[in-house]
């Protein structure tokens, strides 16, 4: 066929599709439609403020207490750093803005997503908090080496967002719970964690012991852990040093010029807390204060083919291909049934080869 030819009728074949998508629908989805859904109701908090300023070791509290904390999203988060929450006060952008800037960037969690607070920098006035990740990628090293003109490590894509919540007059002397109710219109950390799932569980002396973030002498490695979080360092000791002369280890929470407490355990029992506060003497408890409370022990369950077995029992039988049942052949004639090593060959003897090396 002529190129002529082929390209008139290539021309009559686009001719004749031209009245079929002259009749066809295009749907375009534009902001409105995209961010129908997303709610612009707001309510500010009402959470009474102290007028101290914060403190070091409140602002250590605060990333112990926050990092890795979970909640679910009251709203859609946008990606990216453009949410400002005021203490008690409005969430910037407004409701126009919020679509728009969702529409833009996209979504980091939508409402009812359970998002995760991953970094918490206090900075002047403002206390900013990144979930799933933060606004910014991760810069790595590997980003900036090529091979056969391509990057050594795939870009990676900032997948989360920011929420900068600012205090008028400075960052106060502020709790976590309380910055969890400051957050309350943008996350929801009603959702209970583990440590408070499990110091529900307990006796209430205890239980209130671990609200007030009070540690007792019998308290286990949990229920410190419930009461004051990770502890700042650890220190190991072996046998002997101890007035008991056995090991124990030590968690050791704050800073001098703060107050700091020596938590030590012998096993999973904490038997001595030292509180060293300054200008005041050495605080010593080294009695049980859980008032005949006893921690129950590790539990371990037996599984099949786990049970342990006596002296009576005698030893267990040799591991072998047979099927169950089937009978061990008896050994040869003149043979113990043992699997018979060759003797190394004599030097001296004619027949012996070369010796190998």
């Amino acid at each position: 066929m002529a190129p002529g030819a082929r390209i008139l009728r290539l021309s009559a074949a686009v001719l004749t599709l031209v009245p079929i998508l002259a009749g066809a629908q295009v749907f375009v989805v534009g902001e409105h439609s995209a961010t129908a859904d997303v709610a612009s109701d707001f309510t500010p908090t009402n959470v009474p403020l102290s007028s101290d300023r914060l403190t070091e070791r409140g602002s250590r509290d605060l990333e112990r207490m926050l990092v890795a904390e979970q909640g679910f999203a009251h709203r859609a988060l946008p990606l990216g750093a453009g949410l400002t929450l005021q203490a008690n006060g409005a969430l910037s952008p407004g409701p126009q803005e919020y679509r728009h800037i969702l529409f833009q960037k996209g979504q980091a969690a939508a409402a009812g997503d359970r998002v995760q607070v991953t970094a918490l920098v206090l900075r002047g006035n403002r206390l900013i908090v990144d979930v799933n990740g933060g606004p910014y990628a991760k810069h790595r090293f590997l980003s900036h080496v090529q091979l056969n003109n391509s990057s050594a490590a795939p870009q990676e894509q900032a997948t989360g967002a920011r929420v900068t919540l600012v205090f008028p007059h400075g960052i106060p002397d502020i709790t976590a719970p309380e910055v969890k109710a400051l957050l309350e219109p943008v996350i929801d950390f009603g959702v209970k964690s583990s440590e408070q799932a499990y110091a529900d569980t307990l006796p209430p002396a205890l239980r209130n012991a671990i609200a007030a973030h009070e540690v007792l002498v019998g308290m286990s490695h949990r229920m410190v852990l419930a009461a004051l979080g990770q502890p700042d360092s650890k220190v190991h000791e072996r046998a002997g040093e101890d007035v008991n002369g056995s090991h124990y280890e030590e968690w050791i929470y704050g800073h001098v010029p703060q107050t700091v407490r020596f938590v030590r355990f012998a096993g999973d029992r904490v038997n001595l807390l030292e509180i060293a506060e300054l200008g005041k003497p050495i605080q010593i408890h080294d009695k049980d204060e859980l008032g005949g409370y006893h921690v129950p022990g590790p539990t371990r369950e037996i599984k099949m083919g786990d049970l342990a077995k006596g002296p009576e029992d005698g030893a267990p039988p040799a591991p072998s291909l047979r099927m169950p049942g089937e009978a061990v052949p008896a050994p040869a004639a003149g043979g113990s049934g043992r699997v018979q090593m060759p003797k190394p060959k004599d030097s001296t003897s004619p027949s012996a080869g070369p010796s190998q090396p």
